[in-house]
């Protein structure tokens, strides 16, 4: 048997391996990934026990083809794994851990403000007391006279 044959034969053997473990994702019946698993190119060579780069489109340009628009007619219809629904669950956790830190960040940021304000207020308070007092010393009130008439 020539060299390109036998080339020819494990293809069609390789081909035929993916393009059933292309319909076992479509129909959400995988036996080497996860079930739930998404259909893709790196997914269909898995589930065919195969390394992702051994379905290249340059060996298989009409089942990567397939492969292709099928992902795109039913993109919608794809159920989200549990492992996809945890990775997102675990972004929303951080992105909510980020932005109570934050918050917490703006709040010391906030009462050390409000700390320093007061201080003021209470320096200001105190020199307004000790004006008065000085005031009322120099000038009795009982006897200001009026210069306007």
């Amino acid at each position: 048997m020539p060299i390109s044959e036998m080339k020819s034969d494990l293809s069609s053997g390789a081909e035929q391996r993916f393009r059933e473990a292309f319909e076992r994702l479509k129909l959400g019946v995988p036996q080497e990934v996860p079930k739930g698993s998404k259909v893709s190119q790196n997914n269909v060579a898995k589930e065919a026990g195969c390394d992702p780069s051994a379905l290249k489109k340059a060996r298989f340009p009409l089942l990567v083809l397939e492969i292709q628009e099928w992902i795109n007619t039913h993109q919608i219809d794809q159920p989200i794994s549990d492992r996809q629904k945890n990775i997102k669950q675990r972004k929303k956790n951080r992105t909510t851990k980020e932005a109570l830190e934050a918050l917490k960040i703006q709040r010391d940021i906030a009462a050390g403000l409000l700390a320093d304000a007061n201080l003021i207020i209470l320096e200001l308070s105190d020199k307004v007391t000790d004006l008065q007092t000085r005031l009322d010393q120099l000038q009795p009130t009982a006897h200001i006279l009026s210069l306007r008439k």
